[in-house]
């Protein structure tokens, strides 16, 4: 069961890199969610003890070298938010969806300000606030990605 658990899961995952990577016409583009940051976070929510810090880490990395950015910047943004995530998943639990999906907005918003920042650093990019509508769109998507993530995990009994 430990093994399929995590094949299922990667499977996600995978699935999140598929879309992040799928190209969308130019006047949707900076509307995209970043989809394989919101699977993380359901992952680490719903079973803590099998997505943390090592899958964002790694999955970043991968998303680093799909993308082409800079190496460690989204495995660091990443493992800050899947950390704060994974640390207080009892409390948000509790929330309702659309409460969720606010946080959940917040955390986006923090991951972008953070990818901003490094980038500003590494690459000096100055900031347009196009950076933050990934946030809202990925807040907007949230309910029906804990939706179906939530049924994905019941059929296949992921615990």
């Amino acid at each position: 069961m430990n093994r399929s658990s995590h094949l299922l899961i990667g499977f996600s995952v995978f699935c999140a890199l598929v879309m992040a990577l799928m190209p969308l016409p130019l006047s949707v583009e900076p509307f995209r969610p970043d989809w394989v940051l919101l699977v993380l976070m359901y992952w680490s929510l719903a079973v803590p003890h099998r997505v943390n810090l090592g899958w964002a880490w790694c999955t970043g990395l991968i998303m680093d070298l799909a993308m082409g950015s800079t190496l460690g910047v989204n495995s660091l943004t990443y493992s800050v938010c899947i950390y704060i995530t994974a640390s207080n998943y009892q409390k948000i639990r509790n929330f309702s969806l659309w409460q969720q999906a606010f946080l959940i907005g917040l955390f986006l918003t923090l991951y972008h300000l953070l990818q901003f920042w490094l980038n500003h650093f590494l690459i000096d990019i100055y900031f347009n606030p196009q950076y933050l509508w990934p946030a809202g769109a990925g807040m907007v998507c949230w309910p029906w990605i804990f939706l179906l993530l939530r049924k994905y995990r019941r059929h296949f009994r992921i615990r």
